[in-house]
């Protein structure tokens, strides 16, 4: 998996440094950026992405930007403490990954994504050591239950995301309004979710959408971002319907996984948060609500945020 990983940085930096325009960036989450009392289920993530501009446009298509993240998300039960599986209100579980996909901005406003993951879940991930890591810089409470997580599954998994705008006819460009839809296949998670996203600038008119950081599309092939800028919230309910967690659920090629429960297929999401772009940088922080996943009598819904930085170049 690290050569996987090695090999996709490389990729990255060679394909990307051949083209007129790129973006490089980091996605923090953690229950902690939202309460110093709210910590668990997904308690951690991280993500380090790279994005370039393709040079090839048509007259229907405004830009293509391909993109490459490499990954690693946590999940905790509510409490470190439990070591045993009965007190387990939701398993150990680590995710590591690397995505390879394009986003294709249409000029009409509409955005079409796709990607592919290739990574695992299970003890291979790092997780365990990477949280025990941390909590022992902070001080935290040792984690007593990680040789209860989730066992080896290896992780395929193909992602596609659409987004329409609203109310094309819209000319006051100081909101603007989309439908998406989101799908996920593979042996993680599937899924399919649909929703509505909207923004709302707090300075000036909004950069169009296919030209703004709000789905990572602020490259230019000039590179001359001395004018950029932009200040905005969004707010993104959604409603999903999940079919398989092999987070919760366990690998789907066997049972060995000592701690599993059955999912809550219908759940409600959202998203809320502030953008802020100017000149090469970009600032993001969101908080993001997850609605109950699974059947127990202890596990609800919960909440943690997110904080992104990107560097135009």
């Amino acid at each position: 998996m690290r050569r996987l990983l090695l090999y996709l940085l490389l990729l990255c930096s060679s394909m990307g440094w051949s083209q007129r325009s790129a973006e490089a960036g980091i996605v923090s989450d953690n229950d902690l950026y939202t309460s110093v009392h709210n910590d668990r289920y997904y308690t951690n993530g991280l993500e380090l992405f790279y994005r370039f501009l393709s040079k090839s446009e048509t007259l229907s298509t405004s830009r293509k930007i391909w993109e490459f993240r490499l990954g690693q998300y946590m999940y905790n039960p509510q409490s470190v403490y439990t070591a045993e599986p009965i007190t387990q209100d939701r398993p150990y579980a680590g995710y590591l990954f690397a995505q390879g996909g394009i986003n294709i901005y249409h000029a009409n406003g509409n955005l079409l994504k796709a990607n592919l993951q290739l990574g695992v879940v299970g003890p291979e991930s790092g997780a365990e050591a990477t949280q025990k890591f941390l909590h022992s810089i902070l001080h935290y409470p040792r984690v007593l239950g990680w040789k209860y997580q989730i066992r080896t599954t290896p992780a395929v998994q193909l992602n596609a995301f659409y987004s329409h705008k609203l109310f094309s006819g819209n000319r006051l460009r100081k909101a603007d309004y989309y439908a998406q839809a989101e799908a996920q296949w593979g042996t993680i998670w599937s899924s399919a979710s649909v929703g509505v996203m909207s923004r709302i600038t707090l300075n000036g008119m909004l950069t169009p959408i296919n030209h703004s950081s709000m789905y990572g599309a602020a490259l230019n092939q000039s590179r001359d971002y001395t004018d950029r800028r932009e200040l905005f919230v969004f707010f993104n309910p959604r409603i999903q319907y999940m079919y398989y967690d092999a987070t919760i659920q366990g690998s789907p090629f066997n049972n060995s996984s000592p701690v599993t429960y059955t999912l809550i297929p219908f759940r409600f999401n959202a998203e809320a948060g502030i953008k802020y772009g100017r000149g090469r940088y970009t600032y993001a922080y969101s908080f993001n609500y997850r609605g109950q996943e699974l059947r127990n009598n202890v596990i609800t819904g919960y909440y943690y945020g997110s904080i992104q930085l990107g560097y135009l170049f």
